[in-house]
C-alpha cells in the first residue's frame, strides 16, 4: 500500500464527471490496484475513489499544467469501464510504501454463536437446577439453539438472538410445538434469551407462556460491563 499526502486536484471522468480542487489530500493506493483520495474529515469516506479492476499510469503533465505547478499526475483507469480519475500533484509532503500482508478478514464478537456457546456453559443465568442436554438439538424444522433439563426433569428449549424481536419468538413457538409432540421430551416450555429484546417480542412471548432472559455479553465473557446494579 502506498501513502501518499499531497497538495493536489482531482478530476473523475466517465459516466459522471466531477472536481476537486486544489487542497492537501491523502491518497491511497492499495495492492489491488484502487487509489481512495481522503480529507481530513467526513469519517471513513473517500472524497473520490477508483475500484478494481483499474490501473495507474503516470503522465507527463503538459505545459500548461506545467505552468500552473503540477509536479506529477496520475491517472487511474478502470479497465471495464474506461472512466479515468486523473490526480494532478503540486507538492508531495509525504511518500512511504508499506506491505500489510494477508488479511485474515474481520471477525465478528458477540455474534449469535458467541452467545449460544457462553450460555451453554452457564446454563444457570435462566435459573438454578439447570443442565445442558445439547446445543443444536436437530428437529425437522431445523435446530434448537440449546435443549436443557431442570431439576424435575422438564425439558426447556432456548432460543439465543444477540437482538430479540417478534420472528425470534415466533421460531421457538414452532421449536416447542414440535418438541412437544415427543412423549420423551414432553412436556417443553420455552425460554427467550437476547442481548436486547422489543417490547413487542415480550408481550408475545408472554402470551405464548415463553420466559425472556436478557443477556449481558460482557459479563458472560467476565468483563465487567459497568452496567448499574442494585447489588
Amino acid at each position: 500500500m502506498r501513502l501518499v499526502i499531497a497538495r493536489c486536484s482531482v478530476d473523475y471522468s466517465g459516466r459522471l464527471n466531477a472536481h476537486l480542487p486544489l487542497a492537501t489530500r491523502l491518497l491511497v493506493h492499495k495492492g489491488d490496484g484502487s487509489l481512495l483520495v481522503h480529507s481530513d474529515g467526513g469519517s471513513y469516506k473517500p472524497l473520490n475513489w477508483m475500484s478494481p479492476p483499474c490501473t495507474l499510469t503516470l503522465e507527463v503533465p503538459d505545459a500548461e499544467a506545467a505552468e500552473d505547478g503540477v509536479v506529477q499526475q496520475w491517472r487511474v483507469t478502470h479497465a471495464k469501464s474506461g472512466d479515468a480519475l486523473v490526480v494532478r500533484i503540486h507538492e508531495v509532503l509525504h511518500d512511504s510504501n508499506h506491505e500489510l500482508g494477508i488479511d485474515p478478514g474481520l471477525i465478528k464478537d458477540g455474534v449469535e454463536a458467541d452467545l449460544q456457546r457462553l450460555l451453554s456453559e452457564q446454563v444457570s443465568i435462566m435459573g438454578d437446577g439447570l443442565t445442558l442436554v445439547r446445543r443444536e438439538y436437530p428437529t425437522a424444522i431445523g435446530p434448537v439453539d440449546l435443549l436443557l433439563r431442570d431439576a424435575a426433569g422438564g425439558t426447556i428449549a432456548v432460543e439465543v438472538k444477540r437482538r430479540g424481536d417478534i420472528d425470534g419468538v415466533e421460531q421457538l413457538t414452532r421449536y416447542l410445538e414440535l418438541l412437544g409432540r415427543d412423549p420423551g421430551l414432553a412436556p417443553v416450555t420455552g425460554v427467550f434469551a437476547a442481548q436486547e429484546i422489543k417490547p413487542q417480542a415480550r408481550v408475545l412471548a408472554a402470551d405464548r407462556g415463553i420466559r425472556c432472559v436478557t443477556l449481558d455479553y460482557d459479563e458472560m465473557k467476565g468483563i465487567d460491563s459497568g452496567a448499574p446494579r442494585l447489588f
